[in-house]
């Protein structure tokens, strides 16, 4: 029993971990933050372009250059592979708990940006935006196809490649930049996100 409790712990870890597949760029929200390189609060064509080559490495774990469910169930093994770091099929609490503790370490390090062992407010506010929101909405939970993925796949045959990949997520990039001059800004952002909460809500979801 307690076996089956940390197996379902580690699946709930794994998905809180970032395996449900996203890009940055999202509707508008805090999930565009993880392609601000320098944290300056605004995104760049050129940061995004950046940004959505290094999710696509991670995404396409078997590199045939399509992300599918082999990739999504690649990626879930690996993820638990790490975890069970002495190979014995099962995840204990203790493995846990240093996958959790190793995370946060690393989190720390990458929003530390001036490398001084401390926060400050404004690295603080830029961990939680590129830790928050999600992302474009390629996810693999369920069985179920999210709103970028269902928009991205534009032959239909379950698979993104990634042509598909990078068009959905600039025409976003795009639709978002209201002035067109190539950088999506903090109201900008915030902009899409009331527009797209509107259409939601239009459509009862």
């Amino acid at each position: 029993m307690k076996k089956t409790i940390l197996v379902s712990s580690a699946a709930a870890l794994l998905i809180a971990s970032g395996v449900a597949i996203a890009a940055p760029g999202g509707g508008g929200g805090k999930g565009w933050m993880r392609a601000d390189a320098n944290n300056d609060n605004q995104i760049t064509r050129a940061e995004m372009t950046n940004a959505l080559e290094e999710r696509w490495a991670k995404m396409d774990v078997n590199q045939d250059g399509q992300i599918s469910q082999a990739d999504r169930d690649a990626r879930k093994a690996q993820r638990f592979a790490e975890m069970d770091t002495n190979g014995d099929g099962g995840v204990s609490q203790e493995e846990m708990e240093a996958y959790r503790a190793t995370r946060k370490a690393e989190r720390f390090a990458k929003a530390d940006a001036d490398g001084n062992g401390t926060l400050s407010q404004e690295e603080m506010q830029s961990m939680r935006g590129k830790r928050g929101g999600k992302g474009m909405g390629i996810r693999g939970g369920k069985g179920k196809r999210g709103g970028m993925m269902k928009s991205a796949d534009t032959n239909g045959d379950q698979m993104i490649s990634k042509a598909e990949f990078e068009a959905a997520a600039m025409a976003r990039f795009e639709k978002a930049d209201a002035n067109g001059d190539g950088i999506v800004t903090a109201e900008e952002r915030q902009a899409a996100r009331e527009t797209r909460r509107g259409e939601r809500n239009k459509r009862g979801g």
